[in-house]
């Protein structure tokens, strides 16, 4: 039996809309994943802990304040100081196109932006989780 891919949804920083994030908790969850959403405004050392206590796979940000390229880097770094260098990292939200080569520099594994369709998320995780 193929154990349920567990993924934390989290929402880093202090943007006040978690809209997308939800929708996204949702199609994870309708697509088979077992999901945990964190949130609104979540520390990257809440996010990190949640993560180490809740035993996830995955690690699916959300940022539309603009804080993405300051967060996200950081959430990579505290789960790897966890010893958690097996945790897919993505992100998502209002990301300007310039500033996704950093963040894949910095460990996010992918980014995704307003208007991509859920099944591309559902489909990459399941493509690198094994």
């Amino acid at each position: 039996m193929e154990k349920t891919i567990r993924v934390l949804v989290a929402k880093p920083g202090l943007d006040g809309h978690d809209r997308g994030a939800k929708v996204v908790a949702r199609a994870l969850r309708d697509a088979g994943f077992e999901v945990i959403y964190t949130g609104l405004r979540q520390t990257p050392e809440q996010i990190t802990q949640a993560a180490l206590q809740e035993d996830v796979q995955v690690v699916a940000l959300s940022v539309l304040s603009g804080a993405h390229n300051t967060l996200f880097p950081r959430i990579v770094e505290l789960l790897k100081n966890e010893g958690m260098n097996d945790v897919l990292v993505i992100g998502g939200g209002v990301i300007p196109d310039a500033d996704i080569p950093g963040l894949k520099a910095a460990g996010i594994a992918e980014v995704f932006t307003p208007g991509t369709p859920t099944s591309n998320i559902s489909d990459f995780i399941k493509a690198s989780v094994k």
